[in-house]
């Protein structure tokens, strides 16, 4: 017994020298609310995500500011904005420009930023919409909540020559994002290439969207940063 009890100790701490950082990473991705926090551009509101909610984490834990350079968004908690102003249907294109302006700067790892379409039940633990992100590290993210999340671009983010990479940590980095919605397809394009499109009847359905009609707005993922210029939508 003495003996087995001995193996079960070395393999705990083996274990534990194998996977050092593994504890340690989930630690550090928390999301770090932000002080002075709050929607302050008039028309515009917002919500976190479910789960950051439920780790007492509220809107105000976010910034959402209007600056000379645009919308300066700093989080704090995955936090998705939209205004009344901002509803659409049919065809259409959203775009806006996205600038980090210190990549990396509040993580040890890219966070994304973007647009998303098709807002229905926003501010509500019902809300649904689909979003197009880009990363400071050349990726992009295309996913959605319905209101469970579902993914539409695989199970991680995906590659691509058209979305700029950070020259370093703390540089600056720009992306501009559009999401575009026709009769039968959708659409992300990010610096004028589109990087992924699908047909309208793998974004709605069930279990997805229950239209691509609805709110359009912006999103950033936790513990990130951005500005946003020229945010406006087009009828196609």
């Amino acid at each position: 017994m003495k003996v087995f009890t001995r193996c079960l100790m070395m393999m705990a701490l083996f274990s534990m020298t194998l996977f050092p950082m593994t504890t340690s990473s989930f630690a550090q991705d928390a999301s770090n609310a932000v002080e002075g926090g709050g929607v302050n551009v008039e028309g515009w509101m917002g919500e976190v995500d479910a789960r950051e909610a439920e780790k007492g984490l509220t809107i105000d834990d976010a910034i959402f500011a209007m600056t000379d350079d645009g919308i300066h968004m700093k989080t704090g908690p995955s936090s998705t904005y939209w205004s009344n102003d901002t509803m659409t249907e049919g065809s259409f294109t959203v775009m806006a420009t996205f600038t980090e302006p210190e990549y990396m700067s509040l993580s040890d790892h890219p966070h994304p930023s973007g647009l998303i379409i098709g807002g229905q039940n926003m501010g509500t633990e019902n809300q649904s919409f689909v979003y197009c992100m880009a990363y400071g590290n050349g990726k992009f993210l295309v996913r959605g909540f319905s209101p469970e999340p579902f993914r539409l671009n695989g199970d991680r983010q995906e590659e691509h020559e058209a979305v700029n990479t950070a020259a370093g940590e703390g540089e600056a980095v720009t992306q501009a994002i559009a999401i575009s919605v026709t009769e039968s397809t959708v659409s992300c394009s990010i610096n004028g290439t589109e990087v992924w499109s699908r047909p309208k009847s793998e974004v709605v359905g069930e279990g997805l969207l229950s239209s691509t009609d609805g709110y359009v707005g912006l999103r950033v993922g936790h513990n990130a940063e951005a500005t946003v210029s020229g945010f406006h939508v087009m009828d196609r």
